[in-house]
Parts: C-alpha cells; sequence; structure tokens
C-alpha cells in the first residue's frame, strides 16, 4: 500500500483560517483508499477543542535541535472520519491564539518541519510521499534533501508541495538558515533559498519538490506573469514542467442542502423553494425586513483586498439604493470592517454586516441567499463559490484563477451557465453584472435553470483526487 503524509498547519475541523484547512480536512478523506493510505501532520494549536484533545492517544516523543536549544516534540494522534491525523505537540510554539501572525512565525513553522521529519522517524514508518502545502511546511522539503545525504531513513522519499496562495511566502532573514534550518552555506544561493538578499521558504518548497501543484488550472497559468507571480514567476517558470494546476473541491458529506444539520430546513433541487424559509430566517436574524421577493446578495469572507473590496467599497452606496438586501459576514482589514459598520448603520434595512465569523451562520447564508458576491482581485481556487453553487445561491465573480474555471457565465442565447462573471478589476463592471443578475432574477424560470445547473455542478473531490492520484504515480514511476 502506497503511504503518504499529507502536512499542514491547519485543518478542519480542528484548526481554521482559510481554505487550506478545508482542503487538508476533506482531501485525505477522499484519497484513502485499499491502495493509499493518507495521514495528516499539523500542530497541536491551543485552539483545538478539548472535546478533541480528550479523544486524542499519546504515542511518544522525541526532540530536534533549534540553533542551540533542544526542543520537545510530542506525538499524539486520532482517527476522525476514517483518517488518521498527527499532531504536533509543542506548547512553546503552539500555546498561541493565533495561528499566523506571530514574531516568531520562521521559528515556530520550522520547528513544525523538523518536528514531522523526527516524528516520522520515530515511528518508523516511512512514506512513500510527503505531500507538503504552503510555505509554513514547505521547509520539509529543503530539509529531505539534506537529510537524504545523511540519514538513509530518508532516501527515496518524493515530496510534493502545493501552493494554495503565492503571495504569502516566508521570507525571512538569512540567519534563520543557519540557525534554525542548520542548514550549510550552499544552501544560500540564487538557486536555491536565496531571495534578493533574504530566503524565501515557499521557494524552497518549489525547487525541492519532486512536483509542484496549485490550486486550479487558471492561477497555474496566472503564476507565470509577473502581475500574479509574487516575484516568483521566474522560479515558476524554470520548474513549470513539474507544475499541475488541480482544482479544489469541498466535502460534499459537510455542505449538503439535503443533509446539512447547520440549516433551518434541508432541500434539494425538488423542494428548491424552501430556500425561501432559510432567507427568512436571515432576515429575522438579522433584523432586515422580512420579503420573500426581495433579491438577497451575500458575502462570506475574509475582508482583504485580494477579495475584490475596493470595489465593494466604490459601488456599495449605488447598490444599496437600489432594490436589494446585503448580508456580510467576516472579519478582517480594519478599514473594511469599519466601512461595513458605517454603511449598515446608513442603510440598517439593506444591509447586515456581521463582523466575526460563524459557521452556523455561514451555512445558512450560503443556503439562503439569492446571489452570492465574489470580485476578487486574484483567487488560487476559492470555496465559497463552490459552496454556494452547491446550494443553489449563483456566484457572480471576477473571471480570475478558480474562479475562472468553476464559474460559467450565463449565456442567454444557449441557457448554460451556472453564474455570472466579468472581467476586468473595475467597480462598474461588477456593478453592471450584479445589474445583469438581478435582470434575471425576475425571471422566474430563467433563474430556476440556473439554479438547477448551479446545484448539478460536480466541485466533490471525486474528480481532484484522482488527479491527486496521478501526480502521485508521477513522482513514483509507478501505478498506485
Amino acid at each position: 500500500m502506497t503511504q503518504v503524509v499529507f502536512v499542514a498547519s491547519e485543518a478542519a475541523p480542528f484548526a481554521k483560517t482559510g481554505g487550506l484547512a478545508d482542503v487538508a480536512g476533506s482531501l485525505p478523506k477522499a484519497l484513502n483508499s485499499k491502495k493509499i493510505n493518507v495521514k495528516v501532520f499539523m500542530p497541536l494549536h491551543i485552539k483545538i477543542s478539548p472535546t478533541y484533545k480528550e479523544q486524542m492517544k499519546f504515542i511518544g516523543y522525541t526532540t530536534v535541535n533549534m540553533g542551540w536549544r533542544t526542543q520537545y516534540v510530542g506525538l499524539m494522534t486520532l482517527n476522525y472520519d476514517g483518517v488518521d491525523y498527527y499532531f504536533i505537540d509543542n506548547e512553546f510554539y503552539f500555546k498561541r491564539h493565533a495561528l499566523y501572525g506571530e514574531g516568531d512565525d520562521g521559528e515556530r513553522y520550522i520547528f513544525f518541519c523538523k518536528a514531522v521529519l523526527a516524528a516520522i522517524k520515530m515511528t518508523g514508518e516511512k512514506p512513500d510521499i510527503i505531500h507538503t502545502n504552503d510555505w509554513h511546511a514547505a521547509s520539509i522539503n529543503v530539509l529531505l534533501d539534506y537529510y537524504s545525504r545523511q540519514d538513509p531513513f530518508y532516501q527515496g522519499i518524493k515530496t510534493v508541495f502545493t501552493i494554495h496562495n503565492l503571495r504569502y511566502q516566508g521570507v525571512f532573514d538569512p540567519y534563520i538558515m543557519g540557525d534554525l534550518l542548520n542548514l550549510p552555506y550552499e544552501y544560500y544561493n540564487e538557486e536555491r533559498l536565496k531571495f534578493y538578499e533574504n530566503i524565501n521558504i515557499l521557494k524552497g518548497g518549489i525547487v525541492f519538490s519532486d512536483h509542484v501543484t496549485t490550486v486550479s488550472k487558471s492561477y497555474a497559468h496566472e503564476i507565470t506573469y509577473p502581475y500574479f507571480g509574487e516575484n516568483l514567476d521566474g522560479v515558476i517558470n524554470k520548474y513549470k514542467d513539474k507544475l499541475t494546476g488541480i482544482v479544489n473541491g469541498i466535502d460534499y458529506d459537510i455542505y449538503s442542502p439535503e443533509t446539512d444539520v447547520n440549516i433551518p430546513v434541508n432541500f434539494d433541487f425538488q423542494t428548491v423553494d424552501r430556500k425561501r424559509e432559510i432567507k427568512n430566517h436571515l432576515q429575522v436574524k438579522f433584523g432586515l425586513p422580512v420579503d420573500p421577493d426581495i433579491p438577497m446578495l451575500a458575502m462570506v469572507t475574509r475582508l482583504a483586498d485580494m477579495k475584490g473590496l475596493d470595489l465593494m467599497q466604490h459601488i456599495l452606496e449605488e447598490l444599496l439604493d437600489m432594490d436589494v438586501q446585503l448580508v456580510i459576514l467576516g472579519t478582517g482589514e480594519q478599514h473594511y470592517e469599519n466601512m461595513f459598520r458605517y454603511f449598515q448603520y446608513r442603510y440598517p434595512h439593506k444591509l447586515a454586516a456581521r463582523i466575526y465569523f460563524d459557521q452556523y451562520e455561514s451555512h445558512a447564508i450560503y443556503a439562503g441567499a439569492d446571489l452570492f458576491l465574489m470580485p476578487s482581485l486574484f483567487e488560487p481556487c476559492g470555496l465559497s463559490q463552490l459552496i454556494a453553487l452547491r446550494y443553489g445561491t449563483i456566484p457572480i465573480v471576477r473571471q480570475i484563477g478558480g474562479l475562472k474555471d468553476t464559474v460559467i457565465p450565463y449565456n442567454k442565447y444557449t441557457g448554460e451557465g451556472n453564474g455570472f462573471g466579468f472581467t476586468n478589476y473595475n467597480a462598474h463592471e461588477l456593478l453592471f453584472t450584479i445589474k445583469d443578475a438581478l435582470g434575471y432574477y425576475k425571471d422566474k424560470a430563467i433563474w430556476l435553470s440556473l439554479m438547477e445547473q448551479a446545484m448539478a455542478a460536480d466541485n466533490s473531490w471525486e474528480k481532484s483526487s484522482k488527479e491527486y492520484l496521478q501526480v502521485y504515480e508521477k513522482v513514483l514511476g509507478r501505478e498506485i
């Protein structure tokens, strides 16, 4: 049986800040079979619920060197949804309320990578492939290159590296290379870790992996250009022969209008009228006028510039002067939070801004809204549009990255499509697209057809997991 170790800094339901956690919580489950066994390694973050911690079993401990310090590595395990999760325990690094944004993030996640490699050796179960995700796990690819020269245990292990968002790269002072990574100076050059006068850990993940994937086909193409390449387009072009774009999926067991326990009523396409009951629930809960016919637009998002909120800022007044309701759920940059609070104050009967995140409310918004807005500046994949489609909530997206790959703009001549799209990063192009969609919303036959095509779209992990298997077979040079 092929053994795969899947390494991520977060995984749902244990700890989550974004889409990486959803992937780490659902892709391994989709990959597991009689031929392949996937184990997930992640930090034992303090924010993991005690409910899960109480079920964990202690396997043992080892140590790793971090510069002049020797650090404890505890290993806990828990089987969840048929997948074995392994948690790296060290309170000095992971007894923090924030997963990221600490001053010592470089040290924390280099420790995590060293700890994963040490823990694998401690268990004695050598994997065929280590699949790392984003810069937080990318040191493993670099360290494995160095360790395999010193220790036969690490020889022959293949690596796959997935970039979920190229913007976050792990760029640090070069002293980290010697002091924390304990790598010889030969790794500090333009062909390896050097990045201007710093080191770039994500770059190391690309250089030292056997194969690189990113989370949509369009994004894999976009990052070969300077505009999207975040100063790494040269490196990506050099290694593009080992780059594959595989669009993310969502877990259909979690996001299912027929069985979802987080929504007030369940429905399928045959009973799609029940969406109105969920919309009514949202209107009551958020203090909006109860009206089944008024179009409800929604955003469940991190409030950050990459999500296209600059465009929203320019059109918000015009949008709210129209006969619509807008629901916002999420947190992020303060000026965007304050923007939505201000407009909620001005338009209390049109805008409900919920500046927090709540899993229960997010499911109800996905299921109860009529239209879902994602006017992103860039979007490697995006999961929100996939969830919205699943619940028959029609996405309005900028045709970029994974949004372009998953949302088919409505064609009034053929009737094909499951959403609406615009191309340029332009506020009024967004507004015109919203107005266009609202025009079709009034035509119940067209809207029902759009909902049918949205709900029929297959965005499960079924297809994408097979593409990951093909990547694994390619790096192993054999059939799994």
